[in-house]
């Protein structure tokens, strides 16, 4: 097991009779995309180690509710039971870009009307073109964009204020140019529209476009994080490349309803750091294009961390003036 920050004490003879009696039927798990992306991805990925780890015969089952970026379920979310058997694996799109930058920002508080329970793991995005586009490298592509009229190429994203519709829309910020926006219900649709050449090119998540990249059918051509992607080392960073100091990086944690029973959270809390410390899960997450969470990881450091997320986007909206059209 890799060495990790776990909390103390959360062994089943601590917890009250409330969270040892608990579940009481499967634990389901909502992802607010459609089968096929980077969120849904992660879901399946982690739920079987989670149950696992909850102990008790758990059993945890993914469902999908997509929609608005994650921002439909999220909104479903926060008016079930608080007992600890419907949760939600989200992102930066729903809980922190959408709030801030999109149109109206969303009927929930991304923070108040949750119970922050832990984190699963970070991802860079990767710039990516349909195999047609005429680049071969970050620096190419970049030029043609920056060339083209405005509104000549198209790209394609994951839905109305997903973070694929921020990065895109930053690097057109970059470039004082505009796109045409191709908005669809999950990563794995966009990544079709890319591969057939309907959105000429993309920002994805790297978690959902790793496959893709590595069959060819999908160009990608740039990661944006700080640094070269373990995974991909051959892939540049957008920033070395042809964007200096571009950055834009995604997320992973789960929530529950608000006002989840302290005992029933600390339970949860426990089985995922105890899933996500496992060395064969962080190979097979750094294989998909995600790193696992290794700083503590509790619901309140989740909470400080979401909350720290949302102020940033909303001081790149300020300063930026960047928004985000439904």
């Amino acid at each position: 097991m890799l060495r990790r920050h776990l909390p103390a004490a959360l062994t089943a003879m601590a917890l009250p009779a409330l969270a040892q009696n608990w579940p009481e039927r499967p634990i389901t798990l909502i992802s607010g995309f459609a089968p096929g992306g980077s969120t849904d991805i992660a879901c399946r990925l982690i739920s079987e180690r989670f149950a696992h780890h909850i102990g008790g015969g758990a059993r945890v089952v993914v469902e999908n509710r997509p929609g608005a970026s994650g921002t439909v379920a999220a909104d479903w979310l926060r008016r079930q039971s608080p007992d600890g058997h419907t949760i939600m694996l989200v992102e930066v799109s729903s809980h922190a870009i959408a709030p801030a930058a999109l149109q109206g920002g969303t009927p929930f508080d991304p923070v108040g009307d949750f119970t922050q329970i832990g984190m699963v793991g970070t991802a860079p995005m990767v710039f990516i073109t349909s195999p047609r586009f005429p680049a071969n490298t970050a620096v190419e592509a970049i030029a043609r964009l920056r060339a083209a009229p405005r509104d000549t190429y198209t790209y394609a994203t994951s839905g109305v204020g997903s973070i694929p519709q921020l990065g895109a829309e930053m690097i057109g910020l970059r470039l004082n140019t505009r796109f045409t926006h191709l908005p669809y219900r999950s990563g794995g649709l966009m990544l079709t529209s890319i591969y057939q050449d309907e959105g000429n090119f993309g920002v994805s998540v790297l978690a959902s476009a790793a496959a893709q990249i590595r069959d060819g059918m999908v160009k990608g051509l740039a990661v944006t994080s700080r640094e070269r992607f373990p995974a991909f080392p051959d892939i540049p960073t957008l920033a070395e490349s042809a964007l200096p100091d571009f950055e834009l990086t995604t997320w992973n944690m789960i929530i529950g309803p608000p006002r989840m029973p302290p005992a029933i959270l600390a339970r949860l809390n426990a089985a995922l750091n105890l899933a996500t410390a496992e060395r064969a899960m962080a190979e097979r997450f750094l294989t998909a294009g995600v790193v696992m969470w290794n700083r503590p990881n509790t619901p309140d450091t989740t909470r400080a961390f979401l909350q720290s997320e949302v102020e940033k986007y909303r001081d790149l909206v300020a300063r930026t003036g960047l928004r985000l059209e439904r």
